[in-house]
């Protein structure tokens, strides 16, 4: 599986490109290769799945919720997958349409869970908003997400506890060599 496989869709960013980019993130992690995995869980997350109000996320692939908070608590220590915190803090600020609104508010229920998995990981100290609280996202995937959405990020995010350093956590080590790391790219 690689990047055609996403491509093969063209512009249809329906149910099928959501299954798609799932499975494929599914095949990146399998390799080792976090990072990229995130990104096609963010890329299934952008999917027209005719919410709110339309067709329902398909029954055997649930929002990936669940799966960005379990990537992040058993990320290997040693590898670099950048900064999520900040990845999220920028995919919403600067998510364009189409579904704008639903995919900024997807983004910060992203960044509210990798805040509660590393809560050390520091934020992007240039950005000019504020993340937003947990009501606040919720209230918004209850508006723009399908119907059971805020329910069930709510309850990934009731689940989540800050990750153990032992099984890849970001804890304080970690943190300083992201950050000198990020500062040489």
């Amino acid at each position: 599986m690689d990047w055609r496989d996403l491509r093969a869709h063209g512009a249809d960013r329906g149910p099928a490109f959501y299954v798609t980019a799932l499975q494929y993130g599914h095949f990146l992690w399998r390799r080792g290769r976090v990072a990229r995995a995130i990104l096609c869980l963010d890329r299934a997350l952008g999917a027209d799945l005719g919410q709110p109000g339309g067709a329902p996320v398909p029954a055997d692939w649930p929002l990936p919720y669940a799966a960005l908070a379990w990537m992040l608590r058993r990320t290997p220590a040693g590898l670099f997958i950048g900064n999520p915190r900040v990845h999220y803090q920028h995919l919403a600020a600067r998510v364009g349409e189409p579904r704008r609104e639903l995919r900024r508010w997807r983004a910060w229920a992203c960044g509210a869970i990798v805040r509660r998995v590393w809560p050390r990981l520091p934020g992007d100290a240039n950005f000019a908003g504020r993340e937003p609280a947990v009501a606040l996202i919720a209230a918004q995937l209850r508006r723009h997400g399908s119907p059971t959405e805020a329910a069930l990020w709510r309850q990934v995010l009731g689940r989540c506890a800050p990750a153990a350093s032992k099984d890849g956590g970001m804890d304080g080590t970690r943190t300083r060599g992201l950050l000198r790391d990020r500062q040489t790219l």
